[in-house]
């Protein structure tokens, strides 16, 4: 069921975020890393909607760390510095599973976070299909930009391996239309799972 795979989704992306903030709390000036709360499937019985998810209640002012495409720009996700780790945290999980796996929708209250979505390639990854669309993963690679958290990790910038490719194909700027054209198509294919999978449940 849907509630059944919102569980399973977030407490996955919950133990990527573990491993990240393992190795990133100890880095000298790293600071507090984002956390993703773990949510809880219960069976009702007696209710007319058997399962539903319980999550510890997040107080506060509730931001999206991260886009969906690339016409939403948000501030707070480029200059705060729970914004600027979430965006690591994306990096590095990209990093660490060679780029077939992105923990995206991060989105909560300060360092906590919920309601996270999981996008994989189309085959998935390591027996795990995630709920939102593999054009998610494309747009990441082409829209993150490091900070110094990236930095103080070591991730691999995925700027310069699109520019050497561009390089190697043709100077001009032939090219260019073909990357815009791409951009745009891509929010549609991006929002269609998800929306089906955050409807109510």
């Amino acid at each position: 069921s849907v509630v059944t795979q919102e569980c399973y989704v977030q407490n996955t992306a919950r133990e990527y975020a573990k491993l990240y903030a393992a190795e990133a709390e100890p880095l000298e000036g790293f600071g507090e890393v984002p956390e993703i709360i773990p949510i809880f499937l219960i069976h009702r019985p007696a209710n007319n909607i058997p399962y539903a998810t319980v999550e510890e209640e997040l107080v506060g002012e509730f931001v999206k760390y991260s886009v969906k495409d690339g016409k939403e720009v948000n501030f707070l996700r480029r200059d705060s510095e729970a914004g600027q780790k979430c965006c690591t945290f994306q990096h590095w999980v990209y990093e660490k599973t060679n780029g077939n796996l992105l923990v995206t929708d991060l989105q909560g209250v300060g360092m906590k976070l919920t309601d996270v979505g999981i996008a994989t390639l189309a085959k998935g990854y390591k027996g795990f299909k995630g709920n939102c669309s593999f054009s998610f993963i494309e747009q990441f690679r082409a829209l993150h930009q490091c900070n110094e958290y990236c930095e103080m990790l070591g991730l691999k910038s995925l700027r310069t391996t699109h520019q050497k490719q561009r390089k190697a194909t043709s100077t001009k700027t032939k090219n260019l239309p073909n990357s815009s054209t791409v951009k745009k198509m891509v929010p549609k294919k991006a929002r269609e799972p998800r929306d089906f999978i955050s409807s109510e449940h």
